[in-house]
């Protein structure tokens, strides 16, 4: 039996209770919690927290995610494994005793990055004959120095006489702490995360980075975020038939202006406009459903040649599904975006949930892409190129 453990304790000092900070719209944890129930390997994934928020966020997860995150079971961490001080193998060493396994993979929570893929090609090499543990690296092509007693600089791994071209130079492996390999066996009787005759299993380059300062933050989330993006352009392209969103916060700012006589005004994007154009000459059927009832959005659908102008709508989710029918079109065939808690229904229904910037956060949770626009600003333009591939990231 193989088992996953992810210590994840509230005590962060550099980036307060990262282990749950939000990021590309989920809590840290559930990424590499993820990737633990994702790979066919593992058998049961433990999270063993001390922090009773980081318990709760790690259950509202199972709950938001119940088929996907079957095999998790949050375990307590005690206060001695989870101080400044305290080994990683103390929680490990804490854990083992405990519990039924044979194996167990050290997954740690800082490397949102890592893969199902990764996880199980890491159990491949383990299951090797002469194998004990397995550790996850990356391969870095740099060029390594230090100073000798005279305070000289020395090289470590090149002649800078015959300097390698960078193709050509086999580099080092470097530890990227996202996961290690080992038994129940040896991990009790070494004390020790890895031991015995241990192999590397290498990760791609961008996952050298761990998660331990501010910057590092910035770094991976962008990573993850052009991964997640790549990922659902890759699942949806082609898929998607009919185009519906919300008009207020999406098409508009969502602020409301008004004229010197009292008419009220409202600002769109004409970015947004040129997007319709082009779901039109992929034939793609275009919609807009709002709760508010104006001329003014109905000026605009007219313009934009829009099939579909829905206001004054209640039941948002009702509309989608007449729509589907009379278009003979599956739930999963349908792109919406959505900015507040009147569009949940619609995005946790379709194939595409889509949402802006500058969205709330509870949205944001339920979207499978978010714009890097505010709503009003090319959100609605950004979200189309998305569904039809145009867009590089």
């Amino acid at each position: 039996m193989n088992v996953a453990f992810i210590p994840v304790r509230g005590g962060s000092k550099s980036i307060p209770f990262k282990n749950i900070k939000i990021i590309c719209g989920r809590p840290l944890v559930y990424w590499t919690i993820k990737a633990a129930c994702e790979c066919s390997c593992i058998d049961a994934v433990y999270v063993a927290t001390d922090s009773d928020k980081i318990r709760e966020t790690v259950i509202r997860l199972q709950d938001e995610n119940r088929e996907l995150f079957q095999k998790v079971k949050v375990i307590d961490r005690s206060s001695e494994t989870a101080s400044d001080t305290a080994t990683t193998e103390s929680a490990m060493l804490e854990f083992a005793p405990k519990y039924v396994f044979d194996n167990i993979v050290l997954i740690q929570a800082t490397s949102p990055l890592l893969t199902a893929e990764d996880l199980a090609g890491g159990f491949e090499l383990f299951a090797q004959p002469d194998t004990d543990s397995v550790l996850s690296c990356v391969r870095q092509r740099r060029f390594l120095w230090e100073k000798n007693e005279k305070g000289h600089a020395v090289p470590l791994n090149y002649d800078i006489y015959k300097r390698p071209r960078r193709q050509n130079f086999s580099g080092y492996l470097m530890e990227n702490g996202a996961f290690y390999i080992t038994s129940k066996e040896n991990l009790l009787s070494s004390q020790n995360r890895i031991s015995g005759n241990i192999k590397v299993y290498e990760m791609s380059e961008d996952t050298s980075f761990e998660i331990d300062e501010a910057s590092d933050w910035i770094i991976i989330e962008g990573l993850l975020r052009r991964r997640e993006e790549a990922a659902g352009r890759k699942e949806q392209s082609g898929k998607i038939k009919m185009f519906l969103t919300d008009c207020d916060g999406c098409l508009t700012d969502g602020g409301m202006y008004y004229s010197e006589k009292g008419d009220e005004l409202k600002r769109f994007n004409t970015k947004d406009g040129m997007g319709f154009s082009l779901l039109r000459k992929k034939g793609i059927i275009t919609g807009i459903i709002t709760g508010e009832n104006t001329r003014i959005a109905e000026a605009r659908a007219k313009k934009l040649y829009i099939d579909e102008l829905h206001q004054g709508v209640n039941n948002k989710l009702d509309v989608v599904k007449q729509l589907a029918d009379r278009y003979q079109i599956a739930l999963t065939e349908i792109a919406y975006v959505g900015d507040d808690i009147n569009d949940i229904e619609v995005l946790d229904n379709v194939g595409l949930p889509c949402t802006v910037n500058n969205a709330m956060d509870s949205i944001k949770k339920k979207v499978k892409y978010v714009s890097r626009f505010n709503g009003g600003d090319g959100a609605v333009r950004d979200i189309i190129e998305y569904i039809l591939c145009e867009t590089e990231y």
